[in-house]
């Protein structure tokens, strides 16, 4: 049984924004050029910032905070450890899944 690869949960949609106008270089960069650089559709993007999707695998996250020039865990919070201090029982049944 092969374990799914882990999920990184957006931290807030604003910071998303804030970080965009912004980047480490202090240049801007559009959803479009994000996508483009990240090598993502541009729809992961969109749909991160306006919070239809809220979390994106491991590798998407890492390649949107190198793109825009921060660590990853200032943009994400990888989803089992979030989880996992939750008391939620589905939540922990599908940690355990």
């Amino acid at each position: 049984m092969t374990t799914p690869a882990p999920l990184y949960r957006l931290v807030s949609t604003e910071l998303l924004k804030t970080l965009m106008r912004r980047t480490g270089t202090g240049a801007p960069v559009s959803v479009r050029t994000l996508a483009r650089k990240a090598g993502l559709p541009h729809g992961t993007v969109g749909n991160l910032l306006t919070g239809v999707q809220t979390a994106v695998s491991e590798e998407s996250a890492h390649k949107i905070a190198g793109v825009i020039g921060v660590d990853l865990l200032v943009l994400f919070v990888p989803m089992q450890r979030a989880d996992a201090n939750r008391s939620s029982p589905h939540t922990l049944s599908a940690v355990t899944a």
